[in-house]
């Protein structure tokens, strides 16, 4: 209904005492194929050239592998010290992503993606490689990073932006979730009823969304965002 699902389901795999790491591979692949499902569903909505969204794609799946990568590297007491700041960030990001995408917006119109210029898309596949990085290590947020990077560009229809996010958002978590499977790095007990969750909820989610107030179910999103990383920096001191 809000699109801060981390936020809980993260948190919630910390407090079963799942080390900081595993709770968040087994976190990112708990939540894919509900956002593969979202992806599906905004197909019909994707209607960028093929040379906009292939670089993109790509720069997303190598960001995304690269940000798995960097996480499994990380050492567990290291990354649980990084978690409040990266609940926070995010936090914030989901907080201030709307304001952040207006700013942008008042870039140059462009209606049609083909007047797109090759040293733009050149440009925007390097800050999609950074988010991807981002994406890939943790996650919060990318989505309003992404809709920022293509407000940017010019883009205003905001249907088919939430097209190219979602797409992006799944390669690269689809490179994530390969490697951290590939890596032996999923507690499956736990991720299996979380994807049951994931599917359930996506589609109470979808369904109640039209009904409730997106305002306050924002406000709710961030206050707990807020909450859970002010008992993480006490936590972890």
């Amino acid at each position: 209904m809000a699109g801060g699902g981390s936020f809980v389901s993260f948190p919630a795999l910390l407090f079963m005492r799942v080390p900081a790491v595993v709770a968040n591979t087994t976190n990112t692949v708990a939540l894919w194929p509900g956002l593969a499902a979202s992806t599906v569903a905004y197909l019909k909505r994707l209607n960028a050239p093929l040379r906009v969204l292939l670089p993109l794609v790509v720069t997303s799946l190598a960001g995304g592998w690269a940000g798995a990568l960097l996480l499994l590297r990380t050492p567990q007491h290291t990354f649980l010290h990084l978690v409040p700041w990266l609940l926070l960030g995010g936090t914030l990001l989901f907080a201030f992503g709307n304001k952040m995408r207006a700013v942008a917006g008042r870039a140059a119109i462009i209606d049609d993606l083909r007047e797109i210029s090759w040293q733009s898309i050149l440009v925007t596949s390097f800050v999609e490689l950074l988010v991807s990085v981002y994406g890939g290590y943790f996650g919060a947020g990318i989505g309003f990073m992404t809709l920022g990077m293509l407000a940017t560009l010019g883009m205003r229809d905001i249907l088919a932006m939430g097209a190219i996010r979602t797409l992006l958002a799944a390669a690269i978590n689809a490179a994530a979730v390969l490697t951290f499977i590939w890596a032996g790095a999923v507690l499956w007990p736990q991720c299996t009823v979380m994807i049951v969750g994931s599917l359930a909820g996506g589609w109470f989610g979808a369904h109640y969304a039209q009904k409730a107030d997106p305002r306050k179910m924002r406000y709710i999103v961030i206050g707990v965002g807020l909450v859970m990383s002010a008992y993480f920096f006490i936590a972890t001191r």
